[in-house]
């Protein structure tokens, strides 16, 4: 059953608009460094800033454990090993290789929609009132 998407009803701004019209629900890199500026991780009772993960690392990651992407689109694969990396690593994600098989499962999700990751960041943002200055991004 194909359901209405409900986003269609939203009103964003011009800049969102040129945007989407550029990258579609996907990130480019300055989107990428904008939202893993807002990632933390829980060391010994305090929040640290993440490193970012570069496009080269994620690369060399996948390689060394024979993982191939077939629906990464521009930072996306980064934007998702970041997030595991704040959120997940050291955790349910034991190591580098849980984290490749986790970026794998996450970007070549056989149901997911197009954009899946930018949309669950999108709606986070707004859920927590993070502004995001559109024309930065382009």
């Amino acid at each position: 059953m194909q359901r209405t998407n409900l986003t269609q009803f939203d009103e964003m701004p011009e800049a969102m608009v040129t945007y989407m019209r550029h990258y579609g629900p996907h990130f480019n890199r300055k989107l990428y460094e904008f939202a893993v500026s807002k990632m933390y991780k829980e060391k010994n009772n305090k929040r640290e800033k993440i490193s970012p993960i570069n496009k080269d690392q994620i690369k060399n990651i996948l390689s060394a454990y024979n993982i191939t992407l077939y629906n990464d689109q521009l930072y996306d694969s980064a934007y998702v090993a970041c997030m595991c990396k704040a959120d997940f690593l050291g955790s349910s994600i034991i190591d580098e290789k849980h984290m490749a098989m986790y970026i794998k499962d996450v970007i070549d999700d056989e149901d997911a929609y197009d954009g899946i990751v930018f949309n669950r960041w999108y709606a986070d943002m707004c859920y927590t009132g993070v502004a995001i200055d559109w024309e930065d991004m382009l």
